[in-house]
């Protein structure tokens, strides 16, 4: 099949690909830091000032992975139903585990970086929404 170099990928590729980029940050950069966090035996204290704010950095990023992702899925609801449901549906799923991921994720981030002031500040006195679901970053989404 022939494509015009200006078209861009059906919005169910897009979909797989900022999802698949969100889990591999999430995955390779966020959780690893998590884990030392968490315990705090391996870490010195001199250094959890630094680590957390590493931790804010690498998060900022993860919600620019988000956003993304949010933006394909919303193209994908977008686009009328083609061809098949198959890649999709596909698509539908996988994303569905990265938000799951994503949710998960952002409840040890907001705990963790909850005792910083600066993060106190831009979060506001509401760490979680009713229900678990991580107001920062997901509300700026």
């Amino acid at each position: 099949m022939y494509r015009r170099q200006d078209q861009s990928p059906p919005s169910d590729v897009c979909l797989l690909l900022r999802a698949y980029a969100e889990q591999r940050w999430l995955s390779r950069e966020v959780v690893p830091v998590l884990r030392q966090l968490e315990s705090p035996d391996d870490l010195p204290e001199e250094q959890l000032g630094a680590a957390l704010a590493y931790l804010e950095v690498i998060w900022i990023e993860a919600l620019r992975h988000a956003a993304e992702t949010k933006a394909a899925f919303a193209a994908l609801d977008d686009e009328p139903t083609g061809m098949g449901e198959a890649l999709p549906s596909t698509a539908r799923r996988y994303h569905s585990a990265i938000v799951a991921l994503r949710d998960a994720v952002a409840r040890h981030v907001n705990r963790l970086l909850a005792g910083t002031s600066e993060y106190d500040d831009r979060v506001g006195s509401a760490a979680l929404e009713p229900g678990l679901r991580p107001a920062i970053p997901f509300d700026l989404l």
